[in-house]
């Protein structure tokens, strides 16, 4: 373009010249024939003069153009020259190229190269790009205009992306005749959506974008947690058919509109659905977003079922009993607050169960087994309460039933209904198990306001409902005592012990026939500092109920052991001396190589040592037959303490190593103050003596008992009738002086 500036201008300059040239011309020409005549070059002059101010004003015009047109030029090329950009101009006709010098900056190469070698930008593309040019190509000769992204490899090795956008020019005849194409260099750009794309690929959340309810992309975290095999299978398809109308409205009204000024994030958890028709929890934040120049909208997510499974299962752990399902103590305070809240004119119930002989099964059987019956005595409750109460299981063997809008004789109907129950036996493992409830029941507002005070006044109706045995009893003011006592007692058990407030008693047991000592039992005593002398009866059920009882039974054997062995080096020798053992003792793994030990230690013959146990051992009689078969293999005599109160088998009995059976106190008061005239008393004795054993009955207070008892070849015997239980001391007297425990 400056070239041709150049020239136009030159030819003015010379137009000028040839018209002054031809205005002398034509002077002369006028001047040879026609000398008179001078108008005429005057007039030429005054056009000469005329004309040349317009020859100049164009001449400087022409000079503006350019001038102007070279500025635009330059700032074309300083365009050009700042962005990475490049014009490629082909044609095909003429084969002249011609190439701006911007794609020396975006290919590294000299621009004079390309004008060498036309091929040089298709052998610098990137090989694995190559498939795109020829793609491209087909499209051209189509006469289809084709932008087109693939990479370069530069002389110095380094790749960058291009955007080629390509102008192909048809002539009439359809003929491929020009090509012209514009080029960016787009690599940061590249770079940054690979970057994008690459985390939203690789991202373990869900990541999608919806657009007119329809999924326009999500990756594959998303599909995959859908259940797709490919995004195929969800792009395109609606939403509605991963979510349902109601949060496709929600997010609709928070972040799908146009005209908001700040894109608003919305963040919800829903149940999404899966293409199998299962349902996964996700949580989710939506914001709107521009997606191929239209309104969309951006999910992002992540599949949370696994942490609402745990949230669900802390929350049981929080509020139900992982044993039973049944609701636990604090679900139940809950649900009593909010019952006194919104019942504040109607009379509520609390119903405090405990298991009666629950400790004893739990001890014999294993845990196993006691947690099938927990589970058993569950669904007995809340089959006898049904739909009228709330069953809740407080921990161990104790449950709590809450009844609403309730009075006196309701409640006392429903407390029948579930001693019912349990007047049937649990079977476990084919195995029958009798387990009675005992009920202490409070009245709201009666008894308490709040739920601490009715569940602290049910628990000490409670322990007077188990004292009476199988039975309910209802919360009266006056139980308040007990329930301090039994604390206190409780308390003051754990330091009896360590404090020596802990003694043994001694009573004789004799020859009912010749008034001969035969054997010494020893019963524990507790003699509490302030509270004065408390009766076995009262502390050793709370000592099974706590423990306690296996380090108070070691210390019953060990001191009845040294006892019996100063007796003997006094000079008493054919006597043994009996000792209770629990239920808790005797199950312990190591309570033969106890007894083994203690009798080695304190020397004494293991023939001098009787174990009194009670029938509950039966209810494992695997496990009792090995641990009284090794008593019997150390010499240690085996009895059976209150027989006939407890559940045993006469065909077991045959098969037990037992030296005696005790007739229980309660059988003996039979024989004067029952109808029956003790033939209960009668009948074990007989039993007794067809198996072999030796039988001794205890409590023996009158001489009609006594009586009785030798005319039925009862021939051992103990009670108030010989003498009461001794401390040690007055014992060594009655050895010593009396020698025989018949009443003169």
């Amino acid at each position: 373009m400056g070239t041709r500036k150049k020239v136009n201008e030159r030819l003015l300059w010379l137009l000028i010249f040839c018209l002054l040239c031809s205005v002398v011309l034509l002077d002369v020409v006028i001047s040879s024939f026609f000398p008179s005549i001078t108008f005429i070059k005057y007039i030429s002059l005054i056009i000469l003069i005329g004309t040349l101010p317009y020859l100049i004003r164009t001449l400087n015009k022409e000079r503006e153009i350019s001038e102007e047109h070279r500025e635009n030029k330059l700032k074309l090329k300083n365009i050009f020259d700042t962005l990475d950009v490049a014009i490629w101009s082909h044609d095909l006709k003429s084969d002249k190229l011609l190439i701006t010098p911007g794609i020396e900056k975006l290919y590294g190469y000299s621009y004079k190269d390309f004008y060498n070698d036309f091929d040089l930008w298709k052998k610098v593309i990137y090989p694995d790009d190559l498939y795109i040019v020829q793609a491209r190509e087909k499209k051209f000769a189509a006469g289809e205009t084709v932008t087109s992204e693939y990479r370069i490899i530069r002389p110095d090795g380094e790749v960058r992306w291009i955007q080629d956008r390509g102008f192909p020019t048809l002539d009439k005849r359809g003929n491929f005749v020009d090509f012209n194409s514009v080029l960016f260099d787009i690599t940061d750009r590249k770079e940054s959506e690979d970057r994008y794309r690459s985390l939203v690929e690789m991202s373990p959340d869900i990541i999608a974008v919806v657009g007119s309810k329809k999924v326009e992309y999500m990756n594959e975290a998303g599909w995959k947690l859908v259940g797709a095999t490919s995004p195929d299978e969800v792009i395109g398809e609606s939403a509605l058919k991963f979510a349902s109308s109601q949060i496709i409205e929600t997010i609709k009204s928070k972040v799908g509109r146009m005209d908001n000024r700040e894109p608003e994030r919305v963040r919800f958890e829903f149940q999404a659905k899966r293409l199998d028709g299962e349902t996964i929890d996700v949580e989710m934040a939506a914001t709107s977003i521009f997606y191929e120049g239209r309104f969309a909208v951006q999910v992002v997510g992540r599949d949370i079922t696994e942490r609402k499974k745990t949230e669900k299962t802390i929350q049981n752990m929080a509020y139900f009993d992982s044993l039973t399902g049944l609701p636990n103590r604090n679900r139940f305070r809950h649900h009593l607050n909010e019952a006194l809240k919104q019942q504040a004119d109607q009379m509520l119930a609390v119903l405090f169960l405990d298991l009666d002989r629950f400790k004893i099964i739990n001890d014999t059987k294993g845990h196993s087994v006691g947690d099938v019956v927990l589970q058993k005595v569950a669904n007995r409750l809340e089959l006898a309460v049904q739909t009228g109460g709330f069953v809740s299981r407080q921990g161990g063997d104790e449950f709590i039933i809450l009844l609403e809008d309730i009075d006196k004789e309701k409640t006392t109907k429903l407390a029948k209904q579930i001693l019912n129950e349990f007047s049937y036996p649990l079977e476990v493992n084919n195995q029958e198990f009798y387990v009675t409830p005992s009920i202490g029941i409070s009245i709201f507002p009666i008894d308490g306001m709040d739920e601490e005070t009715l569940i602290k006044n049910a628990d000490t109706a409670m322990y007077q409902a188990k004292e009476r045995g199988n039975s309910f009893c209802f919360y009266s003011s006056n139980l308040n005592g007990i329930s301090i006592r039994k604390m206190e007692l409780e308390n003051g058990l754990r330091k009896a012990l360590e404090q020596n407030q802990l003694m043994l008693y001694y009573q004789p047991q004799v020859c009912l026939a010749t008034g001969k000592l035969v054997g010494i039992e020893a019963l524990i005593r507790w003699q509490h500092p302030e509270l004065g002398f408390i009766a076995p009866s009262e502390f050793i059920p709370l000592a099974e109920e706590t423990g306690l009882i296996v380090p108070i039974g070691k210390w019953v054997l060990q001191e009845a052991c040294k006892q019996r062995k100063a007796w003997e080096n006094a000079g008493f020798h054919n006597f043994p001396i009996a000792v209770n053992v629990s239920v808790r003792q005797f199950e312990d793994d190591y309570f033969v190589e106890y007894i083994s030990n203690l009798l080695a230690e304190v020397g004494l013959e293991a023939n001098h040592l009787e174990l009194e146990i009670t029938e509950s051992i039966m209810q494992n009689l695997e496990n009792s037959m090995i641990i009284l078969n090794q008593l019997k293999e150390l010499g240690v005599l085996l009895s059976i303490d209150d027989f006939g109160t407890g559940y045993s088998s006469l065909s077991y009995l045959l098969h037990l190593p037992i030296d005696k059976i005790k007739i229980d106190k309660s059988f003996v008061d039979d024989i004067l103050y029952h109808s029956n005239q003790g033939i209960m008393v009668k009948t074990i004795i007989d039993m007794g003596l067809n198996l072999n054993f030796a039988v001794i009955a205890e409590g023996i207070e009158t001489d009609e008992q006594l009586s009785f008892l030798k005319k039925n070849d009862c021939r051992t015997g103990q009670g108030y009738l010989f003498s009461r239980p001794i401390p040690a001391e007055q014992m060594d007297e009655y050895l010593f002086n009396r020698k025989s425990g018949i009443p003169i």
